[in-house]
């Protein structure tokens, strides 16, 4: 199951919608806040990516997998409280990406481990496509995603309380494909959602924006690495 937590965006979604990222207490200016977000939020995936290669190596992170996620959480909170602190919350928030490609790499190695190898590749480039197709028509539309917020956070509730409801009670794997499938279409929906609330300058620091992305693209990978490992598998 991959992290789902999104509930800063309880705080972000209805509010600085039309003020300027200068007067939410961020010094620079919005083409600085911009460049900054996703200077962080590259910086974060290439962290995340080094933590899944080894993790990958460490078995010990199998036995350990829930503790990790819990972890995760906490750091995720952390990012929350020291965003305003500067080095503390740059070390927070590639801490989490750290921990989060440890977490990842449980679900990797399995793939890997199976020699479907082929599966974990075709979900990242699939995943990174879609992720530049939607930010550059949310950054180039001019339809209003920024409005979604509401309606997002209320299918990602749904999709938590079904995720553990399969998780730890009803293993269906047909139940997972839909679980995930609807996942990647609502991270998907994410991306223009934040792609929009960052160029609008409607997070208060470029931290809080460079997580959201972080967060978009790696549960879309997980939701289209569940869907291709699923149908990929002739079992």
């Amino acid at each position: 199951m991959g992290l789902y937590d999104r509930d800063y965006i309880k705080s972000n979604a209805d509010t600085r919608v039309d003020i300027p990222a200068q007067e939410q207490g961020y010094e620079g200016g919005l083409a600085q806040f911009i460049k900054e977000t996703y200077q962080l939020f590259a910086g974060s995936l290439l962290v995340g990516a080094a933590g899944a290669y080894v993790g990958m190596g460490i078995p010990a992170i199998a036995h350990y997998y829930w503790a990790f996620v819990i972890l995760e959480f906490a750091l995720i909170f952390g990012i929350g409280f020291a965003r305003q602190k500067p080095g503390l919350n740059l070390a927070m928030l590639f801490a989490f990406a750290l921990v989060s490609g440890l977490t990842m790499s449980v679900m990797i190695e399995r793939f890997v481990s199976a020699g479907a190898g082929s599966i974990v590749a075709n979900a990242l480039i699939l995943t990174t496509v879609a992720f530049g197709g939607l930010s550059m028509f949310a950054m180039n539309t001019k339809r209003d995603f920024t409005t979604m917020g509401k309606f997002l956070f209320i299918t990602l509730i749904v999709v938590v309380v079904a995720s553990l409801l399969n998780v730890f009670w009803l293993h269906n794997p047909w139940m997972q494909v839909g679980i995930a499938s609807v996942s990647a279409i609502l991270f998907s929906a994410f991306i223009l959602y934040d792609t929009q609330n960052i160029i609008q300058g409607n997070y208060g620091h470029p931290i809080d924006g460079a997580l959201a992305l972080y967060l978009d693209f790696i549960n879309l990978f997980t939701s289209l690495l569940q869907i291709l490992g699923i149908f990929g598998d002739e079992d």
